[in-house]
């Protein structure tokens, strides 16, 4: 394994859609969740938590439940049409890569689900006058910056990956069949899965990954003055 910068690590971690089945070692997921557990916490709740399935039988019901979930996914992905920013051929690409994932998921030899429990609001009768006032707010911002506990982590999940020769990619269209997910899998109800990220072994290579020009999306003080750096 040849070690890796940053920056390397960055510009380089693809998402990885065609893992070979070829079994990975604990050691090495070991060093992945260590990674994730490295990342920020909002308020440092730290309330993550880290389902690694390995098991054949649990990945391939796993796999079942997220063809069906993908099905749905397909739909959605046929209705909204290619992004603007990708070529027809580009598109294809992509949907292909993402119908082999749809099809191969418990193929994986790992199948990791980061996971959150959501803290609980703030009691009303707790809050002066002013926060009861805007309580709905409240409520509204927590849900909205749910995912600032998790993502990170995840982030640290596709770097470490990268870094050990482990190919993944975060996916969420488990989300449309959740319940069933959980039940399998004996995960509390107030707690909630974020992603599935298949790991193993990649087929082909890894990076460079192509992105938009910071041009068209990095600004310089207000919205739409172009960043000098681009």
């Amino acid at each position: 394994m040849t070690e890796l910068s940053v920056f390397e690590a960055i510009h380089t971690a693809r998402a990885m859609r065609r893992l070979k089945p070829d079994p990975v070692p604990d050691a090495l997921i070991t060093q992945v969740l260590d990674a994730a557990i490295r990342a920020p916490s909002a308020g440092n709740a730290q309330s993550w938590f880290f389902l690694a399935v390995r098991d054949a039988a649990l990945r391939a019901e796993l796999g079942r439940i997220y063809r069906k979930a993908s099905d749905i996914a397909a739909a959605s992905y046929a209705a909204r049409g290619k992004p603007a920013h990708l070529t027809e051929a580009q598109f294809a690409r992509m949907m292909s890569a993402g119908q082999y994932l749809w099809e191969h998921m418990g193929d994986a030899p790992v199948l990791l689900l980061p996971c959150l429990r959501p803290p609980p609001p703030p009691p009303y009768d707790s809050l002066p006058p002013a926060m009861q006032a805007r309580y709905q707010d409240e409520l509204d911002y927590m849900r909205r910056i749910r995912g600032a506990s998790i993502y990170p982590a995840m982030q640290n999940i596709v770097l470490a990956c990268r870094a050990l020769g482990l190919g993944t990619v975060p996916t969420t269209n488990h989300l449309r069949c959740e319940a069933e997910v959980k039940a399998l899998l004996g995960i509390p109800g107030d707690v909630e899965t974020c992603a599935l990220m298949p790991v193993g072994w990649p087929v082909g290579t890894f990076g460079p990954v192509a992105r938009k020009p910071l041009a068209e999306v990095a600004f310089a003080d207000r919205w739409g003055a172009g960043w000098p750096g681009r």
